[in-house]
């Protein structure tokens, strides 16, 4: 595993790259990414992209601003994203925040939500 304890981790990719972190990576800090990240890893801390997915065995603690949201794991924390899209596997607890909100048949939600404009 692959723990990384820090304020703030900034991931910088060139056009078109995505990065990836696995389920065997552990943050204790913010990540600011300019593009897309999907996350299968254990977070604790507030997570700034473009575009964000999480998939089933994610964990995190802390909230997410975004363009677009999907969100697969398990998450405690706000969100506040253009697009939220939950997918059957995830299992989220806090107040969204959006344009647009697409929930799968099979997510588990402790949730507020707000659409904005």
């Amino acid at each position: 595993m692959y723990m990384f304890g820090c304020r703030e981790i900034i991931f910088m990719a060139a056009d078109d790259k995505t990065s990836i972190l696995l389920s065997d990576v552990s943050i204790e800090g913010d990540l600011i990414e300019k593009d897309k990240i999907i996350i299968d890893a254990k977070i604790n801390g507030d997570i700034n992209a473009e575009e964000i997915e999480t998939h089933q065995k994610s964990n995190i603690q802390g909230n997410i601003k975004a363009n677009i949201a999907a969100l697969g794991g398990q998450m405690k924390g706000n969100v506040n994203s253009n697009q939220i899209k939950i997918k059957k596997t995830g299992n989220i607890e806090g107040v969204l925040h959006q344009k647009t909100l697409e929930i799968e048949e099979g997510a588990v939600l402790k949730i507020k939500t707000e659409t904005h404009k």
